[in-house]
């Protein structure tokens, strides 16, 4: 068994006519080499657990593609779960991982609450919020500064000329992103002298449908907005359609611009101009300041905010 164990490890203290020979036995076998009992003896389950807000979403795709390129150099295996942005399955979803024994977790996007934060405290092994972060800045993060990719996106509209500029926003209960994004729109605007008009403000929940029903509103105003801009691409997305079910043009008769930068930015006509979220940066990094937290290595900055970028194309024009 001790040989065995030596070969499969890859230990050099083999006999190159022994290794050979457990090879054979283990072809002939089929033998694999039991997970579970490794772990118990190491106490490592060379496993990571990942919690993703939406699976479906293309923005969390990206950011997962990053996580697991970097697991898969360091030797790590994913656990993602998908706890469709229910705080109530996040939690639970936490917990189940922390008990299968995973070697560190990755929280993904969406609001960090004080029961988050207790569900974490039970853990025993490194965590890291990725694409969010927490208030307190007690747990290690990897995100962009939200607040001012939103105020970019909308100075890029005041430079254009539009001074009646409406938003399409997340939720206002998540201050990582919903919250944040919403203060840049108020800042840039504060900034060019504009006063906030809460009329030309609607809450949606990220998704395509949302975006159109806001534009709807937006549309029906007796005096509606030249510029819109929108917390993500799938809202702006829905109301580049709704804009043009009316009849209306972007960007002639209204602009549109996002914060992401998601695939669907350039598929849509007229393709959409956007701030740019590095999200496969964000979860390559996450996995290497997990990976560096796992192995106790030396942590120079737990809190990593990386660079967002405007892209330019042609859903913005001047008035």
């Amino acid at each position: 068994m001790a040989t065995v164990s030596r070969v499969v490890n890859n230990n050099p203290n083999v006999k190159p006519a022994t290794r050979k020979k457990v090879y054979e036995a283990i072809e002939r076998l089929g033998y694999r080499p039991n997970a579970v009992a490794r772990g118990l003896a190491s106490k490592k389950t060379t496993t990571v657990g990942v919690v993703i807000p939406d699976i479906s979403n293309a923005i969390f795709a990206e950011v997962a593609r990053g996580i697991e390129d970097i697991a898969n150099m360091y030797h790590y295996n994913i656990i993602l779960c998908n706890a469709d942005k229910k705080k109530d399955k996040e939690i639970r979803v936490i917990n189940t991982l922390l008990e299968k024994q995973v070697d560190g977790l990755l929280f993904m996007g969406g609001a960090v609450t004080e029961e988050h934060l207790q569900a974490f405290k039970t853990a025993n092994v490194p965590i890291v919020l990725c694409a969010t972060s927490d208030e307190s800045g007690q747990i290690p993060s990897v995100d962009i500064n939200h607040e001012d990719a939103a105020f970019d996106a909308v100075k890029k509209i005041l430079e254009q000329g539009h001074t009646r500029i409406a938003m399409i926003s997340g939720t206002l209960q998540d201050p990582s992103l919903g919250y944040a994004r919403f203060q840049g729109y108020k800042r840039a605007l504060e900034s060019a002298g504009i006063s906030y008009d809460e009329s030309l403000v609607r809450i949606g929940n990220y998704r395509y449908e949302s975006g159109a029903d806001a534009m709807n509103y937006f549309i029906a105003l007796d005096k509606r907005p030249t510029a819109v801009f929108s917390a993500t691409d799938e809202m702006a997305i829905g109301a580049i359609h709704s804009i043009q079910d009316s009849g209306l043009k972007v960007p002639d008769d209204i602009s549109v611009i996002s914060v992401d930068n998601s695939r669907m930015a350039s598929m849509v006509r007229p393709q959409l101009t956007a701030v740019a979220q590095p999200m496969y940066d964000i979860g390559a990094v996450s996995m290497r300041l997990l990976t560096k937290l796992m192995k106790k290595e030396n942590v120079e900055q737990s809190k990593v905010v990386l660079p967002h970028e405007m892209v330019m194309r042609q859903s913005v024009g001047g008035i």
